[in-house]
C-alpha cells in the first residue's frame, strides 16, 4: 500500500469509529462551528495542536505557518483573526511556538534560503528588539529557546494590535491572549505569557471605538 492509500484507509477506519459511537456525529459537525478557542501555530508536523491539547473537532479554529508569525501583511491570518475573533467569538486565542523550530534557527544564521528570507526576517526582527539578551547567552541551544520564548512573546503582541482584538476589548474581557512554548523533547506545554484587556500596551497601538471609522 502506498503511503497516501494509507492515509485513505485510516480515514475510513475512523470514519467507522466514530460512527460506532455516536451515529449522528457528523451530521451535528455538518451544522456549524462554535469553537472556544483560536490557535496559532507553527507548521512543523511534530507539532499537531488537536493532539497535543487531547481536543477534538470543533475545539480549536487553526492557522499554521513557519515559526507562528503574525504579521499584519498576511491577509490569510488577518481574515482568520476577524472571522474568528467577531464572527465565531472565540474566547481564548493562543500563539504557540516550539522547542527545536526550525524558522527561529533559520533566523540565527545568515544562509540565503530564498523566499524564505522574507518570511523570517519577522523574526530577525525579534532577535534585534532582544539582541542585548540574546548575545549573553553563551550556549547556542539555549539561545535557540530563548529566542523562541521571545518570538511567541512578540507575536502574540502583535495579535493584540490588531483592531479585531480591540473590539471585542472594547465590549468585554474577552479574548484573553495565550502565548505557550511546546516543548517537543518531552510533549510539555509551557506558558510564557498571557494577555488581557487590562494590560498595557504602548497608546499608538490602541484604536478608539468611541468614533465611527
Amino acid at each position: 500500500m502506498h503511503r497516501h492509500e494509507k492515509l485513505l484507509s485510516n480515514n475510513q477506519a475512523w470514519v467507522r469509529a466514530k460512527l460506532d459511537l455516536d451515529e449522528q456525529y457528523f451530521q451535528r459537525q455538518a451544522e456549524g462551528q462554535s469553537p472556544p478557542f483560536l490557535w496559532i501555530g507553527c507548521a512543523d508536523s511534530r507539532v499537531p495542536p488537536d493532539e497535543i491539547t487531547g481536543s477534538h473537532a470543533g475545539d480549536l479554529f487553526v492557522h499554521r505557518n513557519i515559526a507562528n508569525i503574525v504579521t499584519h501583511s498576511d491577509l490569510n491570518l488577518m481574515s482568520l483573526l476577524e472571522y474568528g475573533i467577531l464572527e465565531l467569538r472565540v474566547d481564548h486565542i493562543i500563539v504557540c511556538g516550539h522547542t527545536r523550530c526550525g524558522g527561529v534557527k533559520a533566523a540565527l544564521g545568515h544562509r540565503k534560503l530564498g523566499i524564505l528570507d522574507k518570511w523570517i526576517r519577522n523574526i530577525k526582527d525579534v532577535y534585534h528588539l532582544h539582541r542585548s539578551e540574546l548575545e549573553e547567552i553563551g550556549d547556542e541551544n539555549t539561545q535557540w529557546d530563548r529566542l523562541v520564548e521571545l518570538n511567541v512573546r512578540e507575536q502574540l503582541l502583535n495579535v493584540a494590535k490588531t483592531s479585531f482584538v480591540q473590539r471585542r476589548w472594547d465590549e468585554g474581557d474577552f479574548p484573553v491572549l495565550h502565548g505557550w512554548v511546546y516543548h517537543v523533547e518531552d510533549g510539555r506545554l509551557e506558558t510564557i505569557v498571557r494577555h488581557t484587556r487590562e494590560d498595557p500596551m504602548d497608546p499608538i497601538y490602541r484604536y478608539d471605538f468611541s468614533e465611527p471609522a
